[in-house]
């Protein structure tokens, strides 16, 4: 049985799916941060639903990829979780 590394590594050799999976990383590494930054303080969904006024199903949407986050929701999300957001711009790197 494959790993899901061992997978990734095989269809990142068909350029079409490199391709792809770089464009839609961006979006990926926010919801990661989401995450991420929710449960490093051990909240659920619906604690910080709570603390924001952002519906549950709202932020579990976000999480699972199916709404896109405006910056102020953003805001609101790291706000109410005790943090402050920060978005940068990093030079690409070279392949």
């Amino acid at each position: 049985m494959k790993t899901l590394q061992q997978l990734k590594k095989e269809q990142m050799q068909d350029t079409a799916f490199a391709k792809e999976y770089e464009a839609i990383q961006p979006e990926m590494d926010v919801i990661k941060a989401i995450v991420d930054a929710r449960t490093s303080q051990n909240m659920t969904q619906k604690e910080l639903a709570e603390r924001t006024g952002i519906n549950q199903a709202d932020i579990s949407k976000l999480e699972n990829g199916t709404r896109n986050p405006s910056v102020n929701l953003l805001k609101r999300l790291a706000e109410g979780m005790g943090m402050v957001l920060k978005i940068e711009f990093v030079p690409k790197q070279k392949v």
